[in-house]
């Protein structure tokens, strides 16, 4: 009886034990599941992908967005167009900044809808993006879509702030495939051939780089998919809608199917199954041309992407019942 009292106290602590071992550990396993912290830096308002890429963005709950930030151009303009576009969805606690001015020649196909919010200063998105590295160390995302502009000028103000991104999720660069067809040669990407100098930073900078280029990122809207965005009619997609009509409007030579490059960084922020990415150095010339070179990998390039498993997400998101 003495031994089986032993063993029974010795068992009811062993029980306790481990209980407060799987308590521990599902405390511990909390973090995991909690929103990523992230930022959005985006040239919205030229091609249409940008918009299509922060409505995901916002109907991703494993994201939280601490701030989106514009880049390109008139940076002014573009950051009154996400005002609308934030305020229209009610999600006006997203602070937006105004990125670095650069010159430009493109078409802002889709001022007519920045241009009915009124004009006021906006940060400054340089600023922004190190405060917020700073508040949250190690922890931020930065999905960039857009020319590297305020990516340079971050890190030529603070590169050891900079330095303490989490990582980099990207769209941009041209690996193996150009524009249009499959085996089409690389072509110098949009938004490394506006600011190749910030590609060149970027990767040289050591913060982790995860890149979707070209190769996986030619992703068609199609008609039956966007109608059924377009006829969704939530406060998101009739933005998507109003946005859509207006590229269509003013993109000259344009197909009614847009490509939606920019939603694939997105995609690969919370689901990267979906866009598998392998580790290559990639070396950037000042036409900004992305060439795979021999050496010690500075970015994870993703080159093939789930094109059905990519379009199923978005769907789901942004013209259904929600994350799935």
């Amino acid at each position: 009886m003495k031994n089986f009292a032993i063993f029974a106290v010795l068992a009811a602590l062993l029980a306790s034990f481990s209980g407060f071992r799987a308590e521990g550990q599902a405390t511990a396993g909390q973090p995991a599941s909690a929103p990523q912290l992230v930022i959005l830096d985006t040239d919205i308002g030229d091609d249409i992908d940008d918009a299509f890429a922060l409505a995901l963005a916002l109907r991703s709950p494993e994201l939280k967005l601490l701030g989106i930030t514009t880049t390109f151009g008139d940076t002014e303009l573009r950051a009154r167009l996400v005002d609308r576009y934030v305020a229209a969805v009610g999600r006006k606690d997203i602070p937006v900044a105004a990125g670095l001015p650069t010159p430009h020649d493109n078409v802002f196909t889709q001022a007519a809808y920045a241009g009915h919010e009124p004009e006021r200063k906006h940060p400054d998105g340089v600023t922004f993006l190190l405060d917020q590295i700073r508040a949250h160390p190690g922890q931020i995302t930065l999905i960039a879509i857009g020319p590297l502009a305020n990516v340079r000028a971050a890190i030529e103000r603070d590169p050891a702030t900079f330095r303490k991104l989490k990582r980099v999720v990207m769209m941009g660069g041209s690996v193996y495939r150009g524009y249009g067809d499959e085996h089409r040669l690389p072509d110098a990407e949009w938004n490394i051939a506006r600011d190749p100098a910030g590609a060149k930073a970027l990767l040289a900078s050591g913060v982790p780089v995860f890149m979707m280029p070209l190769d996986s990122t030619q992703i068609h809207l199609e008609a039956a998919e966007r109608e059924r965005i377009f006829s969704f009619r939530s406060s998101l997609t009739d933005q998507l809608t109003l946005l859509y009509h207006q590229w269509v409007a003013h993109t000259d030579n344009h197909a009614p199917n847009p490509t939606l490059f920019d939603p694939v960084a997105v995609t690969y922020a919370i689901h990267p199954e979906l866009c598998p990415a392998k580790p290559l150095r990639i070396e950037v010339d000042d036409k900004g041309f992305t060439r795979p070179v021999e050496g010690p990998p500075n970015a994870q390039v993703c080159l093939h992407s789930d094109e059905k498993g990519f379009m199923d997400l978005l769907l789901g998101r942004v013209a259904a019942g929600g994350p799935r």
